[in-house]
């Protein structure tokens, strides 16, 4: 499935509206949206926009999946 700038905007208003609906986590919601659609979560995974990937980092380190960031200044 090729993705245009219409249908990209389309496949993340899904899966926001997914979230909001089920009060599911971004995780969840990608993997039922890409499965209603009947994509590869690979190819789905290059039309994320960036605010959704950042939910998504942000969901991946409170779960411990990703690693903390720390805010150390170098001495």
């Amino acid at each position: 499935m090729i993705f245009d700038v219409e249908k990209q905007q389309q496949f993340c208003k899904k899966i926001e509206n997914h979230v909001k609906r089920w009060n599911s986590s971004y995780l969840e919601a990608i993997t039922a949206v890409v499965e209603d659609m009947g994509i590869e979560p690979e190819v789905a995974a290059k039309y994320l926009t960036k605010p959704i990937i950042e939910k998504i980092e942000q969901e991946g380190r409170q779960i411990n999946l990703l690693p903390k960031i720390k805010n150390k200044l170098p001495i």
